[in-house]
Formats: C-alpha cells, sequence, structure tokens
C-alpha cells in the first residue's frame, strides 16, 4: 500500500516530470517526503509566485510540462498573477495545491480552519483551462494525468489540481488510472485545404505571420519551406520568436510595429496565419487593416476568427496542416528580390535604433555578440526587455521568453530560473530594477540550486516605461521614482557573483562576456535609461482615427 503522495510521485514520474518547483507548507509536507527518493528535482523557491513563473519558464523553454507544487489558501493563492501569464501565453503547466483537510470541511461554511478558502478551485477557475478538487485518495492518480493530459493538448496552457492534505497521508491498496481519451482534432476537409492552396498560389504579395502555435507544433521547418516556395515574408509575433533562424532568405526582421515591417501586412494581397490569434499588442490594437484574404491554421477555429474573421480556417496542427499545404504548391520566381527588400528593412532600421537610441543599439549588439550559442533569454516587462522582445536576434525556437500574453511585471527572474533548471546552459535574464523587486528573495533559490543565470538589471531609478507615458502626456512624475538598493550588494549577499556598470560601453560588453561563460549564476547591474521602442503602445505608428 503507497499513501496518496507517492501515488502522486508515482504520476509525476510516469508523465515524465524531470523538475519540480514549490514551497513547502504545513499541509504539503507529505510531498516534499515523497519526492525525496523519486528522481524528480525539486527546487524550492522563496514564493509561491516564483513557483508558477519558474514552472512557466520551464515550459516555454523545453516544450514539457512545468510542474508547481504550493500549498493551500495563502500559498495556492501566490501563484494566480503567474498561472493568468502561463494561461494567456497557452504554457502547459500543471498546478498542484493541497486543500483543507476534507474531514474538516463543511459545505457551504467557512469554518476558520488554517488556510480554508470557500472555494480554493474557483480562485483559479478564470486563469486555467480547469479547476477541480480531489475527492478521495483514490482519485489523486486519474485526475492528475487528465490535468496533465489537458495542460499539454492543443490549445495548451495551465491546469489546477486542488488535493485536501489528508488525502496525502491516505494509505490505499490500489490506484486507479484515468481512462478517458484524448479529444481529437476534427479532420481537415479537403475542400478548404485546395481553397487555401489556390488562394496562396494566385496571390501576387503572399504573406506569413506565424505565432506560439506554430512554435508549440515545432513547424519553423515546414514553415519556412512553404515561404520559400511562395517568396512570402514570415513574420513572428512576440510569442514566435526564434521560429524561423534570422539567416532565412524570408525571415522579416523586427516586429512589425517598425513602420517597413508593417508594410509588407498594408501590401499582402493574401495573409497566411499560422497558430496566432493576432492579439492587440501585435496588431496595434486592430488598428493594422483586415486583409483582402485571410487563411488561418489554428488548432482552435474561434480562437483564429475572434480578431480578424478568416476566409478560410483549417483546424489542426501548425505543421502537419503546413505539411500537406506543401503538397501541392511549387517554387515561384521573386525569392531573391524579396531576400533583397528584408535585408533593406534591416539596415534601415538598424541605422534608425543607431541614430536615435543609441544605447539600445550597444545593448542589442553585445547580447548579440557575446551570448553561447544555445543561450535561452528570458525578459520582463522593462523597457530593456521590450527591446528584447522585438529587437534581439532569437536563433532558434524556445530561446527566447517573454511575458506579452497577460504583460506580468516580475516574471523574468523567477521564469529565468525555471528555464535555466532545464540544463540546456546558460540563461539570460533581462529585468528593469523594479520588476527585480518583484522576486529578488528568490536570489536565494539561484544561489541554493547554483543555477546558470545571468541576470542583467537595468537599474533607472524606477518604472521608465511607467515614467515615460507621464513625461509624454506632460504629467509630473508620480510613483514612478524607486528607491532601490545596491543591488551589487544584495546579490553577494547571498553569495552570488556581481558586479555594476555604468551604460552599454565597453565595460558591460566586456563583463557580459565573462559573466555568461561562467560556471556559477551571476548577476550584473547597469546605471542607464532607455527610451521605449516602436512595439511600445505609447510608439504605435497607426493612430485610431
Amino acid at each position: 500500500m503507497k499513501t496518496g503522495a507517492e501515488h502522486l510521485v508515482d504520476v509525476l514520474t510516469e508523465l515524465g516530470a524531470e523538475v519540480v518547483f514549490g514551497l513547502p507548507g504545513v499541509h504539503n509536507l507529505p510531498i516534499w517526503e515523497a519526492l525525496a527518493g523519486s528522481g524528480i528535482r525539486l527546487v524550492g523557491v522563496r514564493h509561491e509566485q516564483t513557483a508558477g513563473y519558474a514552472a512557466d519558464g520551464y515550459a516555454r523553454a523545453t516544450g514539457k510540462l512545468g510542474v508547481a507544487i504550493v500549498t493551500t489558501g495563502p500559498g495556492a493563492a501566490n501563484t494566480i498573477a503567474a498561472v493568468g501569464e502561463a494561461m494567456a501565453s497557452a504554457s502547459p503547466v500543471l498546478v498542484l495545491a493541497t486543500d483543507i483537510p476534507s474531514t474538516l470541511r463543511r459545505p457551504g461554511v467557512v469554518r476558520g480552519v488554517l488556510h480554508e478558502t470557500g472555494d480554493q478551485a474557483a480562485l483559479f477557475a478564470p486563469v486555467t483551462k480547469a479547476a477541480t478538487t480531489v475527492e478521495a485518495a483514490e482519485d489523486i492518480v486519474p485526475a492528475v494525468q487528465r490535468a496533465a493530459r489537458l495542460a499539454r493538448r492543443p490549445q495548451s496552457g495551465p491546469v489546477y489540481v486542488g488535493i485536501p492534505t489528508d488525502f496525502l497521508r491516505e494509505k490505499t491498496a490500489r490506484r486507479s488510472d484515468d481512462e478517458s481519451r484524448t479529444e481529437r482534432i476534427p479532420a481537415l476537409h479537403l475542400k478548404d485545404l485546395d481553397h487555401a492552396r489556390r488562394l496562396l498560389t494566385t496571390a501576387r504579395r503572399p504573406l506569413i505571420w506565424a505565432g506560439g502555435g506554430a512554435v508549440r507544433a515545432e513547424a519553423g521547418g515546414v514553415i519556412g519551406e512553404l515561404a520559400t516556395l511562395l517568396a512570402a515574408p514570415v513574420i513572428t509575433t512576440f510569442a514566435g520568436r526564434g521560429l524561423l533562424p534570422p539567416t532565412h532568405p524570408c525571415a522579416a526582421p523586427n516586429p512589425v510595429h517598425a513602420p517597413e515591417v508593417g508594410a509588407l501586412w498594408d501590401e499582402a494581397d493574401v495573409v497566411l496565419g499560422i497558430g496566432t490569434d493576432f492579439d492587440g499588442l501585435m496588431t496595434q490594437n486592430w488598428l493594422m487593416p483586415q486583409p483582402p484574404k485571410l487563411i488561418a491554421i489554428n488548432v482552435d477555429a474561434e480562437d483564429a476568427a475572434k480578431n480578424y474573421p478568416p476566409d478560410v480556417t483549417l483546424v489542426g496542427d501548425a505543421r502537419e496542416v503546413v505539411d500537406r499545404l506543401l503538397a501541392g504548391i511549387g517554387p515561384r520566381e521573386g525569392l531573391a528580390e524579396l531576400t533583397t527588400r528584408l535585408r533593406g528593412i534591416e539596415n534601415t532600421v538598424r541605422r534608425r535604433m543607431r541614430a536615435e537610441e543609441p544605447q539600445a543599439a550597444d545593448f542589442l549588439g553585445t547580447l548579440e555578440e557575446t551570448l553561447p550559442e544555445g543561450a535561452v533569454v528570458v525578459a520582463d516587462m522593462c523597457v530593456a526587455g521590450y527591446w528584447a522582445g522585438g529587437y534581439h536576434r532569437v536563433s532558434a525556437p524556445r530561446r527566447f521568453a517573454y511575458p506579452m500574453g497577460w504583460g506580468t511585471l516580475g516574471f523574468g527572474f523567477p521564469a529565468a530560473l525555471g528555464a535555466a533548471a532545464a540544463g540546456h546552459g546558460r540563461v539570460v535574464c533581462v529585468s528593469g530594477d523594479g520588476g527585480f523587486l518583484y522576486g529578488c528573495g528568490d536570489l536565494a533559490t539561484l544561489a541554493q540550486e547554483s543555477l546558470p543565470v545571468t541576470v542583467i538589471i537595468v537599474d533607472d531609478g524606477g518604472y521608465g516605461m511607467l515614467r515615460f507615458d507621464q513625461d509624454r502626456a506632460g504629467l509630473p512624475q508620480r510613483g514612478v521614482n524607486l528607491h532601490t538598493p545596491n543591488f551589487v550588494g544584495l546579490a553577494r549577499s547571498f553569495g552570488i557573483n556581481a558586479d555594476q556598470v555604468k551604460g552599454f560601453g565597453r565595460a558591460f560588453r566586456r563583463l557580459l562576456g565573462e559573466f555568461v561563460r561562467a560556471d556559477e549564476p551571476n548577476v550584473l547591474v547597469v546605471r542607464a535609461s532607455l527610451t521605449p521602442p516602436l512595439n511600445t503602445s505609447p510608439r504605435w505608428y497607426r493612430v485610431s482615427s
């Protein structure tokens, strides 16, 4: 016979979990005991929000299920902002939280049990694909199996499972397994596939717009092949960064918010949207015009149509659908001309950046030149993060993470911990001083786990984006200037190597080069102030009439 906690760890092992992130509490200690001999790495964090973000960062860097384990009541509630970001970004995260003992629960009554919530699962309902509470110890295994399957099923996202704490120590003679079947995506209609193929082959100026769904489907190879045949530029969303290598002849450089890139959309007579919902942040709140013809490839027809109604919708896995489209498409002329134009756009945008914001140009140039091959960049909601989100050249899928699903400040550092725990090499976190303070206590986790993270803190003494908004509106600066600590001293107090430079010049380049090639974690503080880039809403060039 095994306890509920032991069955829980067994099923996590069967699901392929290699790392879990969590914080112990009085109600979930049996899980810690069961994990001890399991072979699953337990990364203990200092705040439950970090557990959620780290699980998300792990999922984004690997494509695998991220797992967060937290305790009852306030412990569970502390994860909600992170879970909301995972939901908005379709990140497969499993949140396992304890609940008060089932023997003390009285339906409809909050009795005042330690950490009691009237309906803990209901807290998670708006920010998860599903939120359930286990009703018996023998139901733990099937509940977790269903949750993991749902979290990973397209469109992926977080799922919450609550487990009353008494079930964790209860021994059961047998375990149940979930016997339900995975829902199948409807079969493609051949007439829709033929219609889409005709539109693409007769288009004069086709355009491909690819998002996070294309990355999750590992569709970069077939999308690159299709783009080459069609001589079509490929614009990627924030979630789609790295889908094509920057050297691909059809990869549109820089974000669509740059006017020269936005012109590709304006000129297109057929747009093929792959794994995207055309959200407000990418389309400047839908000020970009409806394309003359739009083809959508998406696992969810409603998601595909909610912002720009498509003329043809192909429901299915992005890689499989694009592969089938390829079958009837031959090469067309214009590839060399397109590549020349795209390289010209790149040169124009970089020249403008160098002239208007030389510090940003230095920052991005140093990232490109110093990061080791395979490094993952995790950016927070800060001005330097916006520059990285729009203009950092991402070499491959899953090598850049950015919280532009929900826009949660404080994502960067804890998500970087999760990405680093995957064991794939150096992770570089780009954070501002304000956002870093959300989770600075997890410097203890960074040191204790010796994770290969380089944290770049761009310290402008406040919330730089909000300061820009107030200055631009001619308003006095209120609430945006912060008293910040000595970040170097703070990091060193945890035993972490740290240093500080002013600006993004030679000293920054030298130190970052040293730090990203070190074996241990480190923190590099940069005293600098950047102007927000064109991909931030105050600088969008399209203006509502």
